[in-house]
């Protein structure tokens, strides 16, 4: 999350996120921004986003000639887009169409956030609109995008990241992990949270992590870390240490360390400040105001310590979160 987000939570209308597809795009992109984007959420009592599709063509030839895509409006929906989310495909070498570019260009002198998932990243930077920028790509693409667009700050090994107003994936999974981060941004942890227990995804899995994890198949006992990351979900407000999570998955920390780099891509310090931080942002958005009390169950410890991991972290001071996503309601703390 960032400051500067787009905050969409309380508007009149719901917060309009156009697709642009087109030819060759690929089918599991489009999936995901439907799932997270597309569908009613009557489990929260309202929709959280006005979803369109629309292409250049009335016939779209999807990834290999998969299937054909039809019905959906043209260009001219992208140009009322709060959100577009760029075309993705796998020849990334073939240039955009100049209508889609232009419709690019279009939304971010206006003001309108651009996503890009996988190889959507090519066509911000081909639009021009990377120029300077922090953005990612999948891994295998990396030396061909440096080449290509070396005025952009490429960043290789994360899932994704967020620029403010332009934010790329890196692959497919990936963009489940930024629609998701999204809206955590727009709408709060506990509404993320229900959206992916909707997918039965990963609630959080912070941009920083590894892109690609060298996994082989295991010749000996599973050695997941699945069972000691559920009982650490559970105590986040003791003091639960580093060694402590050692001792609980019977491993020296030094071997702790090895299998989050591994299996998670990021440390156990790291991982546990971003559970406590997570809980903390469902505190505040459920009304608890004192955020002493906050930090304290969270396990962040003092009220200090949150408010400078709040605003590293999220761009946003305790207070600023609750005014933005909690019920506002008790008295204002600090």
């Amino acid at each position: 999350m960032t400051q500067g987000s787009s905050h969409v939570a309380h508007a009149a209308s719901p917060h309009r996120v156009v697709v642009i597809v087109d030819e060759n795009s690929n089918p599991f992109e489009l999936g995901c921004a439907t799932e997270i984007f597309g569908l009613r959420r009557p489990e929260l009592g309202r929709d959280l986003y006005d979803f369109r599709l629309c292409s250049p063509e009335p016939r779209t030839l999807m990834r290999d000639g998969f299937f054909t895509l039809t019905g959906v409006t043209g260009l001219e929906a992208a140009e009322s887009a709060d959100t577009l989310i760029v075309p993705n495909r796998p020849d990334v070498e073939v240039p955009r169409r100049t209508a889609v570019l232009d419709a690019i260009r279009r939304a971010h002198a206006r003001g309108a956030r651009l996503v890009g998932f996988c190889s959507g990243a090519f066509t911000l930077a081909e639009a021009g609109v990377l120029d300077g920028r922090r953005a990612t790509a999948h891994w295998q693409w990396a030396d061909s995008f440096r080449a290509r667009f070396p005025s952009v700050r490429l960043e290789t090994d994360v899932l994704f990241v967020d620029d403010g107003d332009i934010l790329t994936a890196a692959g497919s999974a990936a963009a489940l992990d930024l629609g998701l981060h999204i809206v955590r941004r727009d709408h709060g942890a506990e509404v993320a949270n229900s959206v992916s227990r909707r997918l039965v995804f990963a609630a959080h899995r912070d941009g920083g992590q590894r892109q690609f994890v060298e996994r082989p198949v295991p010749e000996v006992p599973d050695e997941s870390l699945a069972p000691v990351l559920a009982w650490a979900q559970e105590h986040l407000d003791a003091p639960v240490t580093v060694s402590d999570l050692a001792a609980r998955a019977s491993v020296s920390p030094a071997t702790l360390h090895r299998r989050f780099h591994v299996q998670m891509g990021t440390t156990p310090l790291a991982w546990l400040t971003g559970e406590r931080l997570a809980l903390a942002c469902r505190l505040i958005e459920r009304g608890e105001s004192r955020f002493e009390t906050v930090a304290r169950h969270s396990g962040l410890g003092t009220a200090a310590n949150l408010r400078a991991l709040m605003r590293r972290k999220i761009g946003l001071t305790p207070l600023e979160y609750r005014h933005r996503f909690g019920p506002g309601i008790g008295q204002e703390s600090t």
